[in-house]
């Protein structure tokens, strides 16, 4: 067997019980031979069936014993004929013996490796555990699973069990569970074993790793506390995002009688003059430049080199904080572990007692690391303790790297401690939110948790396998729908909603809900088509229809318009693209507003500038400007004044327009009283 390669054995329980578990187990175990068929090719798969009502596996044959167990396939290479095979598994018809089923598959691979490959053989057993297990002919159930887990460790087996436990368990079923899961949890006591129990369907496509991926760590060495006092660590990557596999390019050109063609595609590239095109410019009269300003500036790989930072291989303490100054949002890339060198007792109790002060004092550690000897950069990270509540685990260290000054991204949005109480919901509509959080809850007490991680698959490369193992057999198919499965992880649960459409219909109730209208193409789309052709002159026709069209359905608007100036205020209030877009639109709707003012006959214009002022106080007191419209107002009572124009101060004063005050405002300079008094409806000057 080649190196680093993973024998499989699937015990899968096919008995009554799980008859309508099964299409879900399908579903995992093809899932399995899918991903090694793309990453792992060489690896072997055997499944072995129990609760059928017939007996096929060596064991019988050769000692007698070990009924209703069939081997479906036995240890082989995987290929495509295994995953249609673990698509269409054979339902059993009597309850099935997991202890049997385990027996028979680590004889299936201690015949197949004896005592060679230790280390990458595992079985994967799924069962619901509300079948009975037989009494052992000699000795007890804790002695039969004690000689089968030392048996597994002498031959460097490994154990997963994944016990579907769907609803609660009535009647008799009870005790059969409960010894079942003693007997299960034997296991992991005395052997490399692990039990996982799940509840849904969901949990279920998860609870299995279809991928082995070996621990492979990026850091050995000395964690540096001082100059004097470093401890012997090994760092090993905790999460990591798991990619697409890669996909290269492959030609069908090559001969179908050559065995042995790769039929992969190799890339030239060919970099010729501008001023002759027929001319090639070798490598060494290439340089790379960069922009600065207006102009290029050429740098040679002997110079980028020079320039590159290149530190020392090391991690070294930087010093402590509390653990409440590192804000959760500042974590980025991948999570790291660090635990001691398994083989230095002095570096694990150093670990140990470390990580228990840390976190007995709420701190934690900022490191500098540099990971390999030539790494281009350094990375600065925060170091959190993980103590172990297992005795036999020892403690370890989470790290996080954290962001450069370069990193943040800084945007501008006003707090909601700070908005008027017209603004912030009264205490039924909080209610109302309250309940709708609660009937959401992923976590009820009286069930298990929903998409935790650990048992959650991604449903995107989900998708991209079974639709990569369609293709290898028909080449023409469809992209079929979103499997049933996967949907439950990217949808709420229907079942959910409709048991609490009540609390739905009480949010809606409580608050104004509009339906968002379809966005239309951008008048920039338009103008590009248009331009140069005989339709340009009825494009000018219809631009200002579509202006207005376009503010409606929320495409980004860049100055204030005259059909829908308040629309187009909004909309450009709530950019954030640039902080400029706020001030902008402030200095736009004051310019609109005086113009109005000036233009205006008779008052004729009064109710349509007050409309675009209140929109601006109300602008500025969500974006946290109330300076700028209390100046603004000052400047236009002073210009009403000084051109005859005291019938708008007088009119505004009617309306009940006031300055933005502390109350409604934080940021603001102005009372509430002297707010009240700024306008004051005038009498009219006896003549």
């Amino acid at each position: 067997m080649a190196r680093n390669k993973e024998a499989l054995v699937l015990l899968l329980d096919v008995g009554p019980s799980m008859h309508h578990l099964l299409p879900e187990v399908e579903k995992i175990c093809s899932m399995i031979v899918q991903k090694k068929l793309v990453y792992s090719k060489y690896d072997e798969v055997g499944v072995v069936l129990f609760g059928t009502e017939e007996t096929e596996n060596e064991l019988t044959m050769e000692v007698g014993g070990y009924e209703h167990v069939v081997v479906l396939q036995n240890i082989k290479v995987v290929d495509g004929d295994l995953v249609e095979a673990l698509r269409q598994i054979p339902r059993g018809t009597v309850p099935g013996d997991f202890v049997d089923a385990i027996v028979v598959g680590m004889d299936m691979l201690i015949k197949k490796y004896s005592s060679t490959n230790k280390g990458k053989k595992r079985m994967c057993i799924i069962t619901n555990g509300l079948s009975p297990i037989k009494d052992p002919y000699e000795g007890s159930k804790e002695d039969q699973v004690n000689a089968i887990a030392d048996q597994m460790t002498s031959h460097g087996m490994k154990l997963e069990c994944v016990v579907v436990r769907e609803s609660a368990v009535l009647g008799e079923n009870v005790s059969v569970m409960e010894e079942n899961d003693r007997i299960l949890n034997l296991f992991p006591k005395k052997t490399r074993a692990k039990t996982v129990f799940v509840e849904s369907s969901t949990s279920l496509l998860g609870a299995l790793k279809t991928r082995s991926i070996s621990p492979v760590t990026i850091f050995r060495g000395d964690l540096e506390i001082s100059a004097k006092l470093k401890i012997k660590v090994w760092v090993y990557k905790k999460t990591s995002e798991e990619k697409f596999p890669t996909l290269k390019k492959f030609s069908d050109k090559a001969p179908s009688t050559d065995k042995f063609a790769s039929h992969e595609v190799k890339v030239d590239y060919e970099y010729k003059s501008v001023e002759d095109a027929n001319k090639v410019v070798p490598p060494e009269q290439r340089i790379k430049g960069y922009r600065y300003g207006p102009q290029v500036v050429p740098i040679s790989a002997d110079e980028w080199d020079a320039v590159k930072f290149k530190p020392e291989k090391s991690v070294k303490l930087l010093g402590f904080t509390d653990s409440s100054n590192i804000m959760r949002h500042h974590y980025m890339k991948d999570v790291n572990i660090f635990i001691a060198d398994p083989g230095d007792q002095n570096a694990i109790v150093a670990v140990s007692a470390l990580a228990r002060a840390m976190k007995e004092m709420h701190k934690v550690a900022i490191l500098r690391c540099v990971w390999r000897q030539g790494q281009g950069n350094v990375v600065v990270g925060v170091l959190t303790p993980n103590v172990s509540e297992n005795d036999h685990i020892p403690d370890s260290f989470y790290f996080n790297i954290l962001p450069f000054a370069e990193d943040v991204r800084e945007f501008q949005f006003p707090s909601f401690s700070n908005l008027p109480a017209s603004l912030l919901p009264d205490e039924e509509q909080q209610e109302a939110a309250d309940n709708f959080v609660k009937m959401l809850d992923l976590a009820p007490s009286d069930r298990e948790e929903m998409l935790q991680p650990d048992f959650t698959p991604n449903p995107v490369l989900e998708r991209f396998y079974n639709y990569l193992e369609l293709k290898s057999k028909h080449p023409d198919a469809a992209v079929p729908p979103l499997d049933k499965t996967l949907k439950r992880i990217t949808e709420p649960d229907p079942e959910l909603l409709a048991k609490k459409k009540s609390a739905i219909d009480s949010l809606l109730r409580h608050f104004e809900v509009k339906e968002k209208p379809k966005l239309k193409k951008s008048t920039r789309r338009m103008r590009e088509k248009l331009s140069g052709s005989d339709d340009e002159d009825n494009y000018r026709r219809i631009s200002s229809k579509n202006e207005a069209d376009l503010t409606k359905n929320g495409d980004k608007v860049e100055k204030i318009g005259d059909l829908t100036p308040v629309q187009d205020f909004e909309s450009m209030m709530s950019r954030r693209d640039n902080p400029e877009w706020v001030n902008r639109a402030i200095t736009e709707m004051k310019n609109k507003i005086h113009d109005l003012i000036e233009d205006s006959y008779e008052g004729d214009n009064y109710p349509k500038a007050l409309d675009l002022l209140v929109a601006l106080r109300k602008g500025c007191i969500l974006e946290q400007e109330p300076k700028q419209f209390n100046d603004s107002l000052h400047q236009l009572c002073k210009f009403c004044m000084e051109n005859d124009l005291r019938s708008f101060c007088d009119f505004l004063a009617s309306k009940g327009i006031t300055l933005i005050s502390k109350t409604e405002a934080i940021d603001s300079d102005v009372t509430e009283e002297e707010a009240g008094s700024f306008l004051v409806k005038r009498e009219p000057q006896p003549e």
